[in-house]
């Protein structure tokens, strides 16, 4: 799974290069199309004046890198390529270097052509005049709260700068030229190989609350597989509806899960043992910490180690009874993502 964040000056082109990506199978998420839907469940007017206001807030409030761990967690649960559009501070940057196979894009031009582009999009936010155009852009270049917007300081940290001086042609070129670079240097290892089947198998996943796959390996030979799924001949999610209960979470907060079907690492257990097949020093690869019953099956069926893609926020206990029971537990991303499903 590669990530790729995008920064840049306004009207300097990010969206031609998430156009760009699109058409590269990446799947795009927007900071600024989440802050249109935060201001619109307030009945907010959506112009850059609110966008930024509203982002400044949601990040004094909960963390300066929140917007981005609420889109990471939404990419996560698909497990697919993708880009994070608008990155706009280094908190969000650095919650994103966490993340393996992130790479951030920075995108300038001159000001008088992306003034002259962003009136030509015609979009509510960019319906100014120049002078307005210049102050905004010098709103969020930089700042001294920590929690507000920093492009230049974003800019700075880009692992591939573009120029977009010369029009879309030269744009795509510029783009094409940093994915081959990022391929080249991209031949998985094995944790990542089989990280990748797992999410494959999340594709058969038959309830949408959370399509994860499972994959238990020994020796680099995959052993089995699993997906979120209902038990054999009963009915599924995905054709007619959830079964919902209330839940307690570790911090004692309550939270509502489908309990209709058995979890990806509960049914690749269910198929080795069908099949036959010793789990002793095993490895398990899952898209989150697993819950509290896939730990107590993980601890008795032998497994040794276990690889999340990423931690769940309501994990605690459960890794807690991994490590107590000798289980190496590892994580691509050691940051508790906010899963804010979408």
């Amino acid at each position: 799974m590669i990530i790729i964040g995008i920064t840049g000056t306004l009207g300097a082109g990010k969206g031609t290069i998430v156009e760009k990506l699109k058409k590269s199978g990446f799947k795009h998420y927007s900071v600024r199309d989440f802050l249109v839907e935060q201001i619109r469940q307030r009945g907010l007017e959506v112009n850059r004046d609110s966008m930024r206001e509203l982002a400044n807030e949601l990040r004094e409030k909960n963390g300066a890198d929140y917007i981005v761990e609420c889109l990471v967690g939404r990419a996560m649960a698909h497990g697919d390529d993708c880009v994070i559009e608008s990155i706009r501070n280094p908190k969000e940057v650095e919650t994103l270097r966490r993340i393996r196979n992130f790479h951030l894009f920075s995108v300038d031009a001159d000001i008088r052509k992306r003034y002259d582009r962003i009136r030509l999009r015609k979009s509510s936010t960019d319906n100014v005049d120049f002078e307005t155009f210049v102050e905004n852009e010098k709103k969020e270049m930089s700042s001294d709260n920590e929690s507000g917007q920093n492009l230049s300081a974003c800019m700075a940290l880009a692992d591939f700068s573009f120029n977009n001086d010369n029009g879309i042609e030269d744009l795509d070129r510029q783009v094409e030229d940093a994915l081959k670079r990022i391929e080249k240097k991209m031949r998985p290892s094995w944790d990542e190989y089989f990280m990748d089947l797992a999410n494959a198998a999340s594709k058969r996943a038959t309830c949408d609350r959370g399509r994860s796959g499972c994959v238990i390996v020994k020796d680099r030979q995959v052993l089995v597989t699993g997906y979120v799924g209902s038990p054999r001949g009963l009915a599924h999610c995905d054709d007619v509806g959830h079964l919902f209960r209330k839940m307690i979470n570790d911090d004692g907060s309550i939270s509502t899960h489908c309990v209709r079907t058995v979890h990806a690492e509960q049914n690749a257990i269910c198929q080795a043992a069908r099949r036959g097949i010793a789990l002793d020093g095993a490895t398990l690869y899952c898209r989150m910490t697993p819950c509290r019953t896939c730990a107590m099956l993980i601890i008795n069926c032998g497994i040794s180690r276990v690889v999340c893609q990423m931690k769940y926020h309501a994990g605690a206990e459960s890794e807690e009874m991994l490590r107590q029971a000798g289980i190496q537990l590892e994580f691509f991303c050691d940051q508790v993502l906010k899963y804010d499903k979408q």
